[in-house]
C-alpha cells in the first residue's frame, strides 16, 4: 500500500477549485484505483492524503489529462507552494471507523 501526501500553502481558493477538487477525488477513486482520499484545510494550509495499491496507479493518475489541468491551475492560481510525497505504508493500525484500510 502506498500513500500520496499533498501539502500546500493556499494562495486563493474559489468555486472552480471546489468543483475541481471534488471531480479529481471522484476520478482518482473511480478510474485509477485510489482506495481512500482525505483532505483538510486549516488557515492557509491544506493537506490531502490518498491511498493506492501500487506506484503504477499513482503514475497513471499523475498523467491523467484532467489531473494535469488541475495541477497547472494549482501552480498558477490556487497554491503559492506545495509538496508531494509518495510513501510506502509499512504499518497501519487503529479501531472504529478510522481503522486502517
Amino acid at each position: 500500500m502506498f500513500a500520496v501526501i499533498f501539502k500546500a500553502e493556499i494562495a486563493q481558493l474559489d468555486a472552480e477549485y471546489s468543483d475541481m477538487a471534488a471531480h479529481m477525488r471522484e476520478l482518482a477513486i473511480s478510474q485509477y484505483g485510489c482506495t481512500q482520499f482525505t483532505s483538510c484545510t486549516e488557515g492557509n494550509r491544506e493537506i490531502a492524503i490518498s491511498y493506492w495499491e501500487s506506484q503504477d496507479q499513482i503514475r497513471r493518475w499523475k498523467q491523467d489529462a484532467a489531473h494535469l489541468v488541475a495541477q497547472d491551475k494549482g501552480r498558477s492560481k490556487w497554491y503559492s507552494a506545495y509538496t508531494v510525497e509518495v510513501v510506502e505504508l509499512v504499518r497501519s493500525y487503529g479501531s472504529g471507523s478510522l481503522a486502517p484500510l
